[in-house]
């Protein structure tokens, strides 16, 4: 591998079921009458697609590769546990099930990702990984490269074929900046086959978001990245959440693109352009807490009704 460069930025380092309880009662049939009626009630307000099993979450995956084996030759990413301390709560305040693997080895990655694609899912899963990468490819804390394709590949079987996947990749996929200035981003110099097969192997209803355009470099800062702190941002918004994916992921193209500029006298000024590609069929809001509420608020209602007891008439003598 090629000799990496220093990106210069300034900043500072930051550090990294319940169930139901049913009262035994004669009046079952009763109390199943009351949950279905209440299924149907809001029925309506259910956006597709929409799981019944009401205790199953959303999941998430991050792979955050901070550090990197002595011989990988790839530098140290400041800023890697900012972004994924934040995903996490951000996540987990929005429903998610979430996983977070550090500092893993490129095979480990493979496998982590394979796991959750066996795995049952609500609606949605959202697969994050930011390390140094290029084109078509990421790579471990090993240094070996993990070929964006295959991963992808995974999540294309039955069990995830309803539901929609979303991936965000922080990491390098070139060396180009707007002026051409060689710098040590998230890239290396290993060579490996263009991307076009990586975009092929994307399955239906999936999008994946791509920290910069193809053959361009992405700014790792020690406070964060452009592309998850700004993310993170508009999940925090009054209606961010629950925005269309297509519609979430322009914004965060727009504010990384006009918003962002790297600092520091060798990059100043220096620019950044996420893109996004998606195979989804129909609308999805993936992160909405209207549709969160809603769950809340049906189990709720069931489990006062279900749980108060039915009471029968007694006979009296008078």
């Amino acid at each position: 591998m090629g000799k990496m460069h220093r990106l210069s930025i300034e900043g500072t380092r930051a550090p990294l079921t319940s169930g139901l309880a049913y009262k035994n009662t004669s009046s079952l049939s009763y109390q199943q009458t009351i949950a279905d009626k209440l299924e149907d009630k809001y029925k309506h307000l259910q956006r597709f697609p929409f799981t019944e099993n009401k205790r199953m979450k959303n999941r998430a995956l991050i792979v955050s590769v901070e550090n990197f084996y002595p011989d990988a030759d790839l530098n140290k990413r400041n800023g890697v546990k900012r972004d994924t301390q934040r995903l996490h709560k951000i996540l987990t305040k929005l429903g998610f099930s979430v996983e977070i693997r550090i500092d893993i080895e490129a095979e480990e990655i493979y496998e982590a990702f394979k796991a959750e694609s066996e795995k049952m899912v609500k609606d949605c899963f959202v697969g994050i990984i930011s390390t140094h990468g290029e084109e078509g490819v990421v790579f471990g804390a090993d240094g070996c490269a993990v070929k964006l394709a295959k991963i992808y590949s995974y999540f294309g079987g039955p069990l995830m074929a309803d539901k929609s996947k979303l991936f965000l990749i922080q990491a390098c996929r070139g060396y180009e900046l707007d002026g051409g200035v060689e710098v040590e981003t998230d890239s290396s110099s290993s060579e490996e086959e263009d991307g076009m097969s990586e975009l092929f192997s994307i399955p239906i209803d999936t999008a994946v978001m791509y920290a910069t355009s193809p053959g361009y470099g992405a700014f790792m800062h020690p406070l964060g990245s452009a592309l998850i702190q700004t993310l993170c941002d508009l999940l925090e918004k009054e209606g961010g959440p629950d925005l269309e994916i297509t519609k979430l992921l322009t914004r965060l193209n727009y504010q990384v693109a006009y918003n962002f500029q790297s600092r520091g006298e060798k990059l100043g000024g220096k620019k950044q352009m996420p893109c996004f590609v998606t195979r989804f069929t129909r609308e999805v809001f993936p992160f909405s807490k209207t549709a969160a509420a809603e769950d809340l608020s049906l189990i709720f209602a069931a489990t006062k009704l279900i749980s108060d007891p039915v009471r029968s008439r007694k006979s009296s003598i008078s």
